[in-house]
């Protein structure tokens, strides 16, 4: 028996460690799985834990007003190691790029418990763009024992930083396997904005939370996408306003009057996947929307400088914008205007899996700790 204790803490990560809780769940013959969530993001993270139905038996319960990252990471190092000498896991399983996923693995590497990283190799080569998730990403690298990587570009990354190559392992992704294992096409919404959104309207979805894009880009972003409402009279403009202070203040002062740009609080997962599905055009500043979109056929554009995740970009599914108003007006017109543009972006092949990577992340598991 493989005792594997799951941890996590914000909405992407149990998103995209769901399909292979569920999977390892299936196997009580080989596996037992723990489930620890420290709640950096409290709200956002148990509207997944109720779509997927986990149930966590230990909540480190981190989550404060205000909290920094060096806040974040000093309570789970703090509240972390205790459980982990409780529990003895055989091995630790983290993924991406959070303040959890980089405390975690350093408090399973100071017990000495091995662990094992899911979405490894993902790097801009900028440390602070997206901060602090690059050096999360590559701090975790150093401590974890196995690199599941979703693309080839991220396997190739590891190699060439010296990762052992019997340790690294390409797997897709595995929010392709959430993804597929939910969409469907009688879905009708429960928030009372999205049910009354008009069917005869392209829709575009815009997610921002980043931090590099507080402040002036942030101001610059909403200005766009109040210059697109007013070119494009048969667009509708749904945005899911993050809670931080510094997202909803400038989002509302700026949007908050604007027809047809909804405001609404975020969404749980199962409305998002399938706003995302409805949607006709998607700009975002989120990596896990650069991975879902494509495969749901929607052209996205990237809020942001730089992206770890180039394989969008090369496959022609994405395009990165940053929060210049100039150049997002100037991309997202094309895609409203000329159906040859959009249709080219729609119907180019995702990069980013096909929908079994937590079966081959279990099957490695079984093979290495088994």
């Amino acid at each position: 028996m493989i005792r594997v204790l799951s941890v996590f803490g914000t909405r992407p990560e149990a998103i995209k460690m769901a399909p292979v809780i569920r999977r390892l769940e299936a196997r009580p013959d080989r596996f037992e799985s723990v489930i620890c969530v420290s709640a950096q993001h409290r709200d956002m993270l148990d509207q997944v834990l109720d779509v997927f139905a986990l149930r966590p038996q230990h909540d480190l319960e981190i989550m404060t007003p205000g909290q920094s990252p060096a806040g974040v990471a000093a309570r789970v190092l703090d509240r972390l190691p205790p459980l982990l000498r409780e529990i003895q896991p055989d091995v630790l399983l983290v993924q991406g790029d959070t303040m959890t996923t980089f405390a975690a693995s350093f408090a399973a590497y100071l017990e000495r418990i091995p662990s094992c990283h899911v979405e490894a190799g993902l790097r801009t080569g900028n440390r602070y763009h997206p901060f602090p998730e690059e050096m999360n990403r590559v701090l975790t690298t150093r401590l974890a024992d196995l690199h599941f990587a979703p693309t080839t570009t991220a396997r190739d990354r590891l190699l060439a930083e010296g990762v052992p190559a019997d340790t690294v392992l390409l797997t897709g992704n595995t929010v392709i396997d959430a993804l597929l294992a939910t969409v469907r096409p009688d879905y009708g919404f429960a928030t009372p904005a999205l049910a009354a959104l008009d069917p005869g309207s392209r829709l575009v979805l815009v997610t921002t939370h980043r931090r590099e894009s507080f402040g002036a880009p942030l101001r610059s972003t909403c200005a766009a996408i109040a210059d697109l409402v007013g070119r494009f009279p048969d667009i509708e403009v749904v945005l899911p306003v993050h809670p931080n202070p510094n997202v909803k203040a400038a989002v509302e002062e700026i949007l908050c009057d604007t027809p047809r740009v909804h405001l609404i609080a975020p969404v749980d997962y199962l409305e998002f996947v399938h706003l995302m599905a409805r949607a006709h055009l998607i700009l975002t500043d989120s990596g896990g929307v650069q991975e879902e979109a494509p495969s749901l056929g929607k052209p996205v554009l990237v809020l942001r400088e730089t992206t770890e995740r180039p394989e969008g970009v090369d496959a022609g599914t994405a395009v990165v914008v940053g929060t210049d108003r100039d150049r997002i007006v100037e991309t997202a017109s094309r895609l409203l205007t000329s159906d040859e543009a959009y249709q080219r972006m729609a119907n180019a092949v995702s990069p980013y899996g096909d929908g079994k990577a937590s079966e081959r992340i279990v099957a490695a598991l079984e093979q290495r700790y088994g």
